[in-house]
């Protein structure tokens, strides 16, 4: 008997970190498969039917925002003929140094996976004005669609505080762990450290990591302990040393040989070459 495997597509052309287009707008039951390395936003403004994600069933009912990511299960099973609008990207759309306020705001969302909207909720406004700047793809059309992205994921965030079901979606692993990477990095830099704090094992967390993102702990840390030195080195004043030690680095040998390793440049050359 010939095994069937799941299919894993890709929306995203080679090279392509982001895409906006509306949703397909045909009855048609589509086959479970996941979707390769990128979170994919849905917007339904009409239509009626199912859509399951995993081994939930989620009766639609329009208008409504599901929030799906890289490796997570799904299929459609419409009644109705869908309109809405589709965002795809990787985490490589975004500059981290630049715009940790954007990448925070989608990380905040990640723990939403339906959300249920009211009509006058309904972003079509911002949704078009994404669509139509990226259609036109001129001179600053990239940070124009990134300042929308971030009005809009804002937006979304603001309507689910006012959902009661919304809050108590239980955190995941991974969730829980990217809050603690973020207040509690750069002071711990092992994967034990916050393995302990989540009550959970080094091997258990990189799993989750790996199942999330395709990297493990180590190096989700490495690259989070990698920004926060970019933005001291690139926005202070602060002499190398005492960047070493804000960062928690045993001494400065180890932290000039963590950022050659990383970037080829001493931070010094770094910081050199962006002020030139």
């Amino acid at each position: 008997m010939e095994n069937k495997q799941i299919d894993t597509k890709n929306k995203l052309d080679i090279g392509l970190t982001f895409k906006i287009s509306r949703f397909k707008e045909q009855i048609k039951k589509t086959k479970p498969h996941k979707h390769d390395e990128y979170y994919e936003l849905i917007f339904i403004s009409e239509g009626e039917g199912f859509h399951c994600i995993e081994s939930e069933k989620y009766l639609v009912t329009s208008p409504e925002f599901y929030f799906l990511k890289p490796g997570q299960l799904h299929f459609w099973q419409f009644t109705s003929i869908p309109k809405g609008f589709v965002i795809l990207f990787k985490e490589a759309e975004f500059d981290a140094l630049k715009e940790s306020d954007l990448l925070e705001l989608y990380h905040q969302l990640t723990r939403t996976i339906r959300m249920e909207l009211k009509v006058e909720q309904f972003p079509g406004v911002l949704l078009n004005e994404i669509l139509n700047e990226y259609n036109r793809n001129a001179s600053y059309s990239q940070p124009i669609i990134h300042g929308l992205l971030k009005a809009l994921l804002g937006k979304l965030l603001q309507i689910s505080e006012d959902l009661p079901h919304q809050s108590g979606l239980p955190q995941s692993t991974y969730d829980k762990f990217h809050q603690l990477l973020v207040k509690e990095c750069p002071r711990l830099h092992k994967v034990n450290q916050f393995a302990d704090l989540l009550n959970t094992t080094p091997q258990n967390l990189n799993a989750v990591c790996r199942k999330q993102t395709n990297r493990n702990a180590s190096e989700i840390i490495t690259a989070q302990i990698l920004l926060e030195a970019k933005r001291y080195i690139l926005h202070t004043d602060n002499t190398v040393n005492e960047i070493a030690e804000i960062l928690s680095f045993s001494d400065t040998s180890n932290f000039v040989k963590f950022f050659r390793k990383a970037e080829g440049l001493t931070p010094i050359q770094f910081r050199e070459k962006h002020f030139q």
